[in-house]
């Protein structure tokens, strides 16, 4: 395929790059594992095949063989050659045609992925791409016009489809569960039921990296820490007191310090949201959070691919 429109940020992405902190690289891997797992889930496609994660849409590339793709995620309108497609839906693409996504009306990360995934070199284990660390997908950069994306060569399959009542929703707000960490002492009383019981708007400092939230000021007795290991969903708490949830490209370690850590399974319902939206956050213990995360996990393997209607 070669990009002919790359949109505001559009990123080829496996599931990550794991094990490689210690030599300070990042994880990567798309923003809302759920919605790209189910796009080459569609696909039949292993697990870990790389696909595009496109941001806001406004993607674009043509076709120079005969492929089937499938697009999830963020609700946009998908057409081929100008006809309008069905998102969540096995799609035969002719060679030559041009397949167009427009902007996200909700949500506001999308998954385009490829029958056989698209053939792209690893490196250090994963071609997930972290423009930051220069590293993964082509050259370590979001893709522009003119790029080509090979593809493995592969059977087609059967054209399946993810039926509305199965699918993720995307919403203007969300509600995080936090798990409390260590450093929670730092934090009084007082300080911890204003971070629980106020609602915080998404700044237009979000990104990869993290999102920068925007609401009642969190205050700490400490003012920094010696850097640590930070893990995906960490929450900091900078002098200003303004929370930052840490996502995918986050830094490997930190000096904040961390009132708790966003539960894995609500980093994607955050990382769909966009600038102006809304958070509230919520506690749960471990034993809640493993409970959670097993229910999604049984959840995820009952989750049943149909026929697409002709």
């Amino acid at each position: 395929m070669e990009v002919l429109q790359p949109g505001l940020l559009s990123l080829l992405q496996d599931r990550g790059r794991f094990a490689q902190a210690a030599i300070g690289l990042t994880t990567g891997g798309p923003m809302d594992p759920l919605a790209a797992s189910l796009a080459n889930r569609l696909l039949q496609n292993p697990i870990n095949a790389t696909l595009i994660e496109a941001s806001f849409g406004g993607l674009s590339l043509r076709a120079s063989a005969e492929i089937q793709i499938a697009v999830t995620g963020a609700t946009l309108p998908l057409s081929v050659n100008g006809k309008e497609q069905p998102l969540w839906t096995v799609i035969d693409i002719p060679a030559g045609a041009e397949v167009t996504l427009g902007y996200s009306e909700t949500g506001c990360r999308s998954y385009l992925a490829v029958r056989g995934g698209f053939d792209i070199p690893e490196s250090f284990g994963s071609s997930s791409t972290v423009v930051r660390e220069g590293i993964g997908g082509l050259n370590g950069q979001r893709l522009g016009a003119g790029d080509k994306l090979p593809v493995h060569q592969t059977n087609t399959v059967r054209r399946l489809w993810l039926a509305p009542r199965m699918r993720p929703s995307y919403h203007h707000r969300a509600t995080i569960r936090v798990i409390p960490g260590y450093q929670q002492e730092h934090f009084p009383r007082l300080e911890q039921r204003r971070f629980f019981g106020s609602e915080y708007t998404v700044s237009d400092r979000c990104d990869r990296m993290g999102y920068r939230l925007e609401g009642p000021a969190i205050h700490c007795d400490i003012q920094g820490i010696l850097s640590e290991g930070i893990a995906p969903g960490a929450i900091q708490i900078p002098a200003d007191g303004q929370p930052i949830a840490l996502l995918n490209d986050r830094q490997t370690i930190g000096g904040y310090p961390k009132i708790g850590c966003a539960l894995s399974l609500d980093c994607a319902a955050l990382a769909q949201l966009r600038p102006g939206d809304t958070v509230n956050f919520s506690p749960i213990s471990e034993h809640g959070a493993h409970n959670a995360l097993h229910l999604a996990h049984n959840f995820e393997r009952s989750r049943m691919l149909e026929a697409a209607p002709q």
